[in-house]
């Protein structure tokens, strides 16, 4: 029979995210997670002991003349089972971390407890982008891309406007959408490519140079700008370089003052646990929305299909019908 402990571990067996604070290594985040498991999961109530007959000697009666001695059976608990003797029952706890952010990024943290590493290795085997928001400042250049870097250019940025902003990264986007189509095995006029691009899931197989499937402005107020950005196989440093490009491609210059994630795959800004509820029972209620969540798609899709497959057989029916008719329809011959 299983322990609560162990029961309590296999429920938190999945994936769930987190929001992760700029300035915090994910190191220190993942080693947080991982303590307060623990602690969760060795505080459950432990069960109760289990007890095994003795004989005792009977402290109410006086030994016999022949020197013998009057034994009763008793029931005491095996002390060796207790929690005390054998210290707590999880000592270590795995917890694997999804696509990593550098310390000066925040947002969308996927984590896996347990058995959910596997789980998180097959959802990154698919080509699921990411969002980040950018938050970028005209007017100088430093030589890590960051507004805390080391100025190494300054220049005015009086003439940029938003349609220029606009105009550039329209042909940003239209040559990584170039880059997406080169990089994909997809043939992009079949129907297997249109399904894919419908579903979000077009894109290059395996590990290619970063893509920007989608990048637009979202706030324009010189010399701050926000933009919002859709990718692959990206790095928090590129996305830095990528507005440190747009400036030049403005005749300026700017540096990346913000990166934070806010989608990673299926899990959102909604779904991140702040640093406050970092506990057991949180992360708990965070893996069995998540199985919910993926439950619901699979019934979803499993009723579509067998709707379109309802649909095909009702149009072969027809069809066949038609033909019958068809067939037995007699043929008129004119007799001269």
């Amino acid at each position: 029979m299983r322990s609560p402990a162990v029961r309590m571990f296999h429920r938190l067996e999945g994936l769930f995210c987190v929001y992760k604070p700029a300035g915090v290594h994910w190191k220190l985040l993942r080693d947080t997670i991982e303590t307060n498991l623990l602690k969760g999961v060795n505080d459950t109530p432990a069960p109760p002991l289990t007890h095994e007959v003795r004989f005792l000697p009977n402290p109410n009666n006086q030994p016999k003349a022949s020197g013998g001695l009057m034994l009763r059976p008793v029931s005491v608990p095996v002390l060796s089972k207790h929690p005390l003797v054998t210290g707590p029952e999880f000592q270590h706890l795995k917890v694997g971390v999804g696509h990593r952010l550098d310390a000066s990024s925040s947002g969308v943290l996927v984590l896996a407890v347990g058995n959910g590493n596997k789980i998180l290795n097959d959802l990154y085997g698919i080509r699921t982008t990411r969002d980040y928001t950018l938050e970028g400042e005209f007017g100088m250049a430093t030589h890590d891309f960051t507004h805390t870097g080391r100025v190494v250019e300054r220049s005015t940025y009086d003439h940029i406007t938003r349609e220029k902003m606009e105009s550039v990264l329209a042909m940003l986007e239209g040559a990584n959408q170039k880059a997406l189509r080169m990089y994909s095995s997809v043939d992009m006029n079949s129907q297997e490519a249109y399904e894919l691009a419908v579903k979000g899931l077009l894109g290059p197989d395996g590990k290619s140079v970063p893509i920007l499937t989608g990048l637009r402005c979202i706030r324009f107020q010189p010399p701050h700008f926000t933009l919002e950005v859709q990718c692959l196989n990206e790095t928090q440093k590129y996305l830095r370089k990528v507005v440190h490009e747009i400036g030049l491609e403005l005749r300026s210059t700017a540096a990346c003052k913000g990166v934070r994630r806010t989608r990673d795959g299926y899990f959102t800004l909604q779904d991140a646990l702040t640093h406050n509820h970092w506990s057991a029972a949180d992360i708990l209620q965070a893996v069995q929305k998540y199985r919910s969540k993926k439950n619901k798609k699979k019934s979803s899709r499993t009723l579509t299909d067998k709707a379109m497959l309802q649909t095909s057989e009702e149009t072969l029916a027809v069809s066949q019908e038609n033909k019958a008719d068809k067939e037995e329809t007699p043929t008129e011959v004119q007799c001269n």
